[in-house]
């Protein structure tokens, strides 16, 4: 069985992100990139299953710019086989929707035909948590969202998936072939070894457009600007609790 698992290039989560000058979006210029770390999970999770015997291959896929090759690369040497560089341009004015994601990814599976489609369950820039319930919905696949295990049955051809829900956890059963998205507790994503990613540097990456998969990827939305949120106002040290509650009650007005 061949897994594919989708992979997003973003700002570094340790990186302080800034709005450009003219409001127009977020600084990228000069500033660190990495995986997003919901995706690490995902490549984590689908080498794991690999090692496991209950998969034969992991391709990892990405949309972007060139520089989206070194995102590929990472999923390359933590273990990926090979990897699809679809290449997009992104418009910082009218970005890439989930759904157009969706759509390319479908395009991309039903291409490569996985039995099993791996996504982290959102992205750190952006936090939609949409695109692999979208992608799912398009190829008419079952999914298992924000998933916290994941076994696979080949003989069975299914995929058990526990997810954490506000009641505790929920078991669920997925007919492969399936979508599943991958929450923070799922795995720790291992670091990639030096002799991997020299290897990593010959192993094989598709490049394709959106108009070779014959994905529409024009948005409806168009970003108008882009603000920091309000800086937080200076806390204040009180005496007593009946000043708290007299704060509470005539400034903050909760009580």
């Amino acid at each position: 069985m061949k897994i594919l698992v989708a992979v997003k290039r973003v700002v570094d989560y340790a990186v302080k992100v800034r709005v450009k000058p003219d409001r127009t979006g977020v600084e990228t210029a000069n500033v660190k990139m990495s995986m997003n770390p919901f995706c690490e999970i995902a490549v984590e999770e689908a080498l794991r299953l690999r090692e496991a015997g209950a998969a034969a291959e992991v391709v990892a896929a990405t949309i972007g710019p060139a520089q989206s090759a070194d995102t590929l690369r990472t999923a390359l040497a933590m273990g990926a086989d090979r990897a699809v560089h679809v290449l997009h341009d992104p418009d910082p004015a009218r970005p890439l929707l989930p759904l157009a994601v969706a759509k390319i990814l479908r395009a991309v599976a039903l291409q490569e035909k996985p039995g099993l489609v791996i996504l982290g369950k959102q992205a750190i820039d952006d936090d939609c948590n949409q695109t692999g319930q979208m992608l799912a919905g398009l190829l008419q696949w079952p999914q298992g969202t924000f998933a916290s295990k994941v076994l696979l049955d080949k003989e069975k051809q299914k995929a058990t998936v526990e997810r954490e829900v506000d009641g505790g956890i929920e078991t669920i059963c997925l007919k492969l072939p399936a979508v599943i998205t991958t929450d923070l507790r799922l795995n720790q994503p291992r670091y990639a070894t030096l002799p991997n990613i020299m290897k990593a540097k010959s192993k094989v990456i598709k490049k394709v457009t959106p108009e070779d998969l014959n994905v529409d990827i024009r948005s409806d939305m168009e970003v108008i600007e882009v603000t920091e949120p309000p800086k937080r106002k200076a806390g204040v040290i009180l005496s007593s609790v009946d000043e708290l509650l007299d704060k509470l009650k005539n400034e903050a007005r909760v009580l």
